[in-house]
């Protein structure tokens, strides 16, 4: 879906769940409430797949202002430093880009969900509270200006690409630190996660409206788990090996190692399997009906 601003990722799920009437749903990677864009969203059976479609890499718009900071590193935070960023120009940010590309070192924001000491950092930052935190690996593959607009609060357009765990708040605020001046994430849009993107979004306003009125239609725009899986081999499997799958047994056959996904007669995902040894073994198993 197309995740409009002002909502948390879990009230957009839950949402959308009601209307598609199953008991389960998730979604394969969090957008801040402020941001919008590309939200995947697993239904029933096919929160199963959730693992293995949060591993993708995504890609952003990002708005970058410099003169400012804030103490959330994004636009919903309050302001603690300012700076006039009149001076600064397209070719300087763009000189500090690469740098910021690669394999890099990132420190998770306050604001985060991330989990030290067994507590969410975001919480202890509502408290007030400044808590040791190691940097974290994370690749970026893509870092390019989009457009620049100079002034005493300079802004910039940036088109990212990065792996999973990656920050692009964390982003803006290297940029300006690089720069030597104060920064933060003024809006942000995801374009793509994983295998999906924004083409093929819809509004979560009108993927409510066909739940409670044509829930057919809804579930005519979910996409196939073995298309969702569909950058794994596949494996076609006969009626009689779907049944030994979901019955927990292994299969002969498969490619040599790394996963796949074993393929009914009628196209339908049967099981993500781990191939080796000449056997395709069952890691996830998906029961009709998917929904």
């Amino acid at each position: 879906m197309d995740k409009p601003a002002g909502l948390t990722s879990f009230d957009v799920v839950e949402r959308l769940r009601r209307a598609a009437g199953v008991d389960r749903a998730g979604h394969t990677g969090t957008l801040d409430p402020a941001a919008t864009g590309l939200l995947a969203v697993c239904l029933g059976e096919g929160v199963k797949l959730q693992h293995y479609l949060t591993a993708g890499d995504k890609a952003y718009e990002a708005l970058v202002l410099f003169g400012a900071a804030t103490d959330t590193e994004d636009a919903e935070g309050r302001v603690v430093a300012t700076a006039d960023a009149s001076a600064l120009s397209a070719a300087q940010v763009e000189a500090a880009l690469p740098p910021l590309t690669g394999e890099i070192e990132q420190l998770p924001p306050m604001y985060s969900a991330v989990r030290v000491g067994g507590e969410r950092l975001h919480r202890a930052a509502r408290r007030g509270e400044a808590v040791e935190r190691t940097p974290r690996r994370v690749q970026v593959h893509e870092l390019r200006l989009l457009s620049f607009e100079p002034g005493a609060m300079a802004r910039a357009r940036l088109a990212v690409r990065c792996g999973k765990g990656t920050y692009v708040r964390t982003l803006a605020v290297d940029l300006g630190r690089a720069l030597s001046l104060p920064a933060h994430l003024g809006a942000l849009r995801r374009t793509a996660a994983g295998p999906f993107d924004l083409d093929r979004a819809r509004p979560l306003a009108e993927l409510e409206a066909l739940g409670w009125e044509r829930r057919e239609d809804l579930w005519a725009l979910v996409v196939p788990p073995a298309e969702a899986l569909g950058f794994l081999p596949a494996v076609a499997v006969d009626e009689a090996g779907a049944l030994a799958l979901r019955q927990g047994k292994a299969l002969p056959g498969g490619p040599p190692e790394g996963l796949a996904c074993a393929v009914g007669p009628a196209g339908e995902l049967v099981a993500v399997c781990q191939a080796g040894g000449g056997k395709l073994r069952p890691q996830r198993v998906l029961h009709p009906p998917v929904r």
